[in-house]
């Protein structure tokens, strides 16, 4: 199953992704999270210390690593021959970082074009990593994606099972969650969930999504929780936060949706 974690800057999509991963990866599922931000911060969340979390390089910047399997050095100008298909089947493996026994992050980073408009070697490498996984990883894919509507335009997308858009329990957020939630539909995204985070008052959330959605988009509530706050200021992990907080609750609640869907497609 690939899971496609959507939704504008701020509004928690890499908390989401990061406690769904390990909820998963409690629940005994193979876990392979991805981050796609051109910012990423997934790994400080997951648990890598903060000092080592600044240490990762992101596929689309390692230039050893580019070179090496596209047989040029970024930045070496135009007119360079390099390999749009390089080897990738052996990242996971190589580059992936054991969280725990079943959950494993790769940091690939942005896959979009630089501001000169070039398609570098590194950029290459990564977009054929993703491409790859997205194609035939077998365990459960979590991808924490860029903010904002991105994605869409990879061609990427419409290669995901379910796909999560995060929103904050304000107007102008769900109103930018149901954009991105068409584009998900454009792309035949089979699965698609709305879940409001943050939220302080349910009802009042709820009468927010039944103004702004009028179609039957399903919808998931997750609590704001001061924990969230006070673990990311300690500079740890989502595995931090206690199994009894409303936080989690919520997103186990979720978890549970998600896996009901798995189930179901494989009796189909």
């Amino acid at each position: 199953m690939k899971i496609l974690i959507a939704g504008k800057g701020g509004v928690g999509k890499t908390t989401i992704s990061a406690l769904l991963a390990h909820i998963l990866a409690d629940k005994g599922y193979n876990i392979l999270a991805l981050d796609t931000d051109s910012v990423p911060n997934l790994a400080q969340s997951l648990g890598v210390p903060f000092e080592e979390a600044l240490e990762i390089v992101p596929l689309s910047r390692n230039e050893k690593l580019a070179e090496e399997r596209t047989g040029a050095r970024p930045g070496e100008g135009w007119g360079v021959l390099f390999s749009l298909t390089p080897k990738v089947d052996d990242l996971a493996e190589q580059y992936g970082i054991a969280i725990k026994p079943n959950l494993k992050l790769v940091v690939v980073g942005s896959i979009e074009q630089s501001k000169e408009g070039c398609l570098c070697p590194a950029l290459a490498l990564a977009r054929a990593f993703l491409m790859h996984v997205l194609l035939s990883e077998k365990d459960i894919v979590i991808v924490d994606s860029e903010a904002g509507a991105e994605v869409f335009g990879r061609g990427l997308a419409e290669k995901f099972d379910v796909m999560i858009c995060v929103a904050e329990p304000t107007l102008k957020s769900l109103m930018i969650a149901r954009k991105l939630i068409e584009m998900g539909k454009q792309l035949n995204i089979p699965n698609i969930f709305l879940v409001i985070n943050k939220v302080r008052n349910s009802l009042k959330a709820s009468q927010l999504y039944a103004k702004v959605f009028s179609d039957s988009t399903p919808y998931h509530l997750v609590s704001f929780d001061e924990i969230v706050i006070f673990v990311d200021n300690e500079g740890k992990g989502v595995d931090f936060i206690p199994k009894n907080s409303s936080v989690y609750r919520d997103v186990e609640a979720l978890a549970k949706k998600i896996l009901g869907i798995k189930k179901r497609s494989k009796v189909l």
